[in-house]
């Protein structure tokens, strides 16, 4: 089964569901693409969105709602930029994923480091999906 991937970010792929996002946090595996702290959990593939994510930034880190925004647009668009390779990855395992990004940088990152790391977890989730088949 292939998806045709369009490179846009609707509201049906992102998390904002209280229980989905209760469960990630609870029972999520979590690994660090620095800048970014990536908590991810797998689900059935019954259902489209075969991923959807949510983006955090902390008021620790970012004391202005400016600066957080601003970082959190620009991993929304490394990610929609590269989401065919998520879809991909979840179409070659066969399971649907479930993905928060968290930044831990305390200054502005730009948006080449951003999308270097969000490429970083899409390899780094294909090992840990593919480590998980084989168990």
């Amino acid at each position: 089964m292939t998806l045709s991937v369009k490179n846009t970010l609707p509201k049906s792929e992102r998390m904002s569901h209280t229980k989905s996002i209760d469960k990630l946090f609870s029972s999520g595996e979590a690994f660090i693409s620095y800048p970014l702290r990536i908590v991810y959990c797998k689900r059935e593939p019954d259902s489209l969105p075969l991923v959807s994510i949510m983006v955090s930034v902390p008021k620790k880190r970012f004391k202005r709602a400016v600066k957080r925004n601003r970082v959190k647009r620009l991993v929304r668009e490394a990610y929609r930029l590269n989401k065919s390779l998520f879809w991909e990855l979840c179409e070659k395992h066969n399971t649907a994923i479930d993905i928060v990004f968290i930044c831990l940088k305390d200054e502005l990152p730009d948006y080449k480091e951003i999308e270097k790391a969000i490429l970083k977890t899409a390899t780094t989730l294909d090992s840990r999906l593919g480590a998980g088949i084989e168990k």
